[in-house]
């Protein structure tokens, strides 16, 4: 919605029910919607009336959603209690790539800036963070469970360097995980001079 303007820019109808993640792609050229009626929608900026692929795969809300900052058409999305999986994108075609079970309901997604890594949070039934490997073609590998929440993982933010995840829980606290690698230094390198601080480099504020 345009504030100066009398009437919205554009009104999209494409969910049932109410819409739990939104996402632009980092060209502005795609949107990502996903909502509790278990659809995922791929919109066109110039095609704005309806979703160019309407995807039924999972099997719950659909409230994880990251666009791949080194490919431009790779979405991954994750899904709720039901579903547990993360989905990887081809959203030029609309192709799923390959789709993982996580055990725990997916809350957020987040690509890191430097590496080839992606970071899933989780509630039920394990509130944990996890830190995956992409290996090319939709495939992605488990480098480690992060745990220490007490609650679901509801949120998570990168640092402006590229180096740190902070993750919201409902426990009421944020935690601070250096697990990321920077353009200078490798995250594995990193790792090992923030093991002192406890897992992988967590710290807590309460």
């Amino acid at each position: 919605h345009d504030v100066r303007a009398p009437l919205h820019v554009a009104k999209l109808h494409g969910h049932t029910q109410e819409v739990c993640g939104l996402k632009w792609s980092l060209q502005g050229t795609q949107l990502a919607s996903g909502g509790n009626d278990n659809i995922l929608n791929i919109w066109e900026a110039r095609r704005n009336h309806q979703p160019r692929f309407t995807i039924g795969r999972h099997q719950a809300a659909v409230k994880a959603l990251a666009w791949c900052p080194f490919h431009s058409n790779l979405l991954a999305s994750g899904g709720g209690t039901a579903d547990r999986r993360i989905c990887l994108w081809n959203t030029s075609n609309g192709q799923c790539l390959n789709e993982v079970d996580t055990k725990s309901q997916v809350c957020a997604v987040q690509w890191s800036t430097h590496d080839r890594e992606l970071v899933s949070s989780h509630g039920f039934t394990h509130n944990q963070l996890i830190l995956w490997r992409y290996a090319g073609r939709g495939r992605v590998h488990k480098v480690v469970e992060l745990t220490g929440h007490q609650a679901r993982v509801l949120h998570m933010a990168q640092s402006p360097d590229g180096t740190t995840i902070v993750s919201a829980a409902a426990d009421e606290t944020l935690r601070f995980w250096r697990i990321l690698g920077s353009p200078t230094r490798s995250a594995a390198k990193l790792k090992m001079e923030h093991s002192s601080r406890g897992l992988l480099g967590a710290n807590c504020i309460r």
